[in-house]
């Protein structure tokens, strides 16, 4: 790919990424373009269907996920390394206005973006997870896949961006972690 071609692609990564933080993924396709910087066309030239668009800008956002926790990991002890990462992970999970409901409408586009998402942040999950509880910083043994759910499902409890209970969602979510540190066993 060309230079001038790249920097359009990132640009209108990063643009749609911003725009659907905003105005979630049904956005203009417009805003889109305008913000940034390309007209229509190439945004069409590079995403055909709006799909493409949504499922690029996923799977850019969990990569990007994924890309932080070596130095988060480098960083820090295992177990705040763990919380930094998670709270990472919320930001990308909270701001992802209606791409939850996209991903989960059924269409065959978005099939593939669910192993893709298990297969990038499960295994880092665990990774740190692993790490936390080898140093003895969290009492129990957690399922990654199970652990990264509820992560979502407070996410989307926490109100649209902008809300008054925006914060909600990180502040559910270090409840969340430091349930992690409790050692009781969960009811059956």
């Amino acid at each position: 790919m060309r230079a001038d071609a790249r920097q359009n692609l990132d640009s209108l990564l990063e643009a749609a990424k911003t725009v659907f933080s905003e105005s979630g993924v049904d956005a203009p396709v417009r805003a889109i373009a305008e913000r940034a910087g390309v007209g229509v066309g190439t945004l069409y030239r590079h995403f055909p269907l709006r799909s493409d668009l949504i499922s690029a800008v996923f799977r850019r956002e969990i990569d990007a996920c994924v890309d932080a926790a070596p130095d988060i990991e480098a960083a820090y002890p295992a177990g705040e390394a763990l919380d930094r990462w998670i709270i990472r992970y919320t930001e990308f999970v909270a701001t992802k206005r209606g791409l939850a409901a996209a991903l989960h409408s059924g269409g065959t586009t978005y099939e593939p973006l669910a192993e893709y998402f298990s297969m990038r942040l499960t295994p880092t999950l665990r990774r740190l997870l692993d790490a936390a509880l080898a140093s003895g910083e969290i009492a129990d043994d957690v399922d990654p896949a199970e652990f990264l759910g509820a992560v979502a499902n407070l996410c989307h409890a926490g109100g649209p961006p902008g809300s008054v209970s925006e914060g909600r969602a990180e502040r559910m979510v270090r409840l969340l972690l430091a349930g992690l540190r409790g050692g009781t066993e969960l009811p059956v």
